[in-house]
């Protein structure tokens, strides 16, 4: 007998009844993003760095000292795993975290403010620039936040803590009408 396993988003029963027109704050899920951690050897960093920029159709988040997360909604896993592959294995390791993250999408007039409510650090367009990365706690939860446009930011957190860092930052969103659903 065979089984078949239908593929389930891990925020599925949370988005249920959003689907409503999004208002301008509004939480958008990445459906199927690829996420490979990178980590430099020693005294490799900068070449490790323009290598990852240098690489197309991935964003590059800043993940600690000698380690990026290289993001992709383009590429597939295994495409993106080949092209990291290329790289010199003497100077460059790499492991794939899609399966075990998620990426929420904040974006909106009043994302600082929310985000102002569970992330300590300071979101002002000249202290924390767009492109710029950071791994820090959101919502009690260790996550990488990344500003990728005027007001938009990016989260990306473990998978087991997704539902509740979910529906925190909705609950820390209602009072700016804040909607949410899977990007598209």
């Amino acid at each position: 007998m065979s089984v078949a396993y239908q593929s389930r988003h891990v925020l599925e029963d949370h988005i249920s009844g959003f689907e409503g027109e999004p208002n301008p704050n509004h939480l958008a899920v990445a459906r199927r993003p690829v996420i490979f951690s990178v980590l430099a050897h020693a005294g490799q960093e900068e070449w490790t760095l323009a290598a990852l920029k240098a690489m197309s159709d991935i964003s590059v988040r800043h993940a600690g000292p000698d380690e990026w997360l290289a993001v992709s909604e383009v590429l597939a896993a295994e495409s993106l795993a080949r092209d990291l592959a290329i790289l010199d294995a003497g100077r460059v390791s790499f492991f794939e975290q899609s399966d075990g993250r998620v990426i929420l999408r904040l974006s909106g007039p009043s994302v600082r403010r929310i985000l102002a409510k569970c992330v300590a650090i300071d979101l002002h367009p000249e202290v924390f620039a767009e492109g710029q990365s950071a791994n820090m706690l959101c919502c009690h939860v260790s996550a990488n936040l990344a500003r990728t446009g005027p007001d938009r930011f990016e989260i990306i957190i473990p998978r087991s803590y997704a539902g509740s860092v979910f529906e925190e930052l909705m609950e820390m969103g209602r009072e700016f009408a804040l909607t949410a659903g899977f990007a598209d």
